[in-house]
């Protein structure tokens, strides 16, 4: 299922001629696609499977990091620089976009402080 909906979200991006990846539609079909029982029961099972075995996910990571460690040894402090801003940048709009949504957020409601 969840290569079906990628296939259709890589379809209708080339399709449309949308200026974002395939995947990312797909993921977006499958959020509605996700309220019905006959798709959230196989998802959810693939899903646990994934989970379980991430870390394995990082080695292909691992192993172009050390393929290319001269560039890595080249290009490391504006990595690590373009890493930490990226990273600061979407935790700020994550932040912005919640107050913006979260009922009572911008009156300061539901603080603990």
């Amino acid at each position: 299922m969840l290569l079906l909906l990628q296939a259709a979200g890589e379809a209708l991006v080339h399709a449309l001629a949308l200026p974002f990846p395939g995947p990312v539609l797909g993921m977006a079909l499958l959020l509605p696609a996700l309220q019905v029982s006959s798709v959230r029961v196989p998802v959810q099972a693939a899903a646990e499977l994934l989970l379980a075995h991430l870390s394995l996910l990082f080695v292909p990571i691992g192993v172009g990091v050390i393929t290319h460690l001269d560039v890595v040894s080249s290009y490391g402090a504006r990595l690590l620089a373009v890493i930490v801003v990226s990273t600061w940048i979407g935790m700020a709009v994550t932040a912005l976009v919640l107050r913006r949504l979260l009922p009572g957020a911008a009156k300061g409601e539901g603080r603990d402080v």
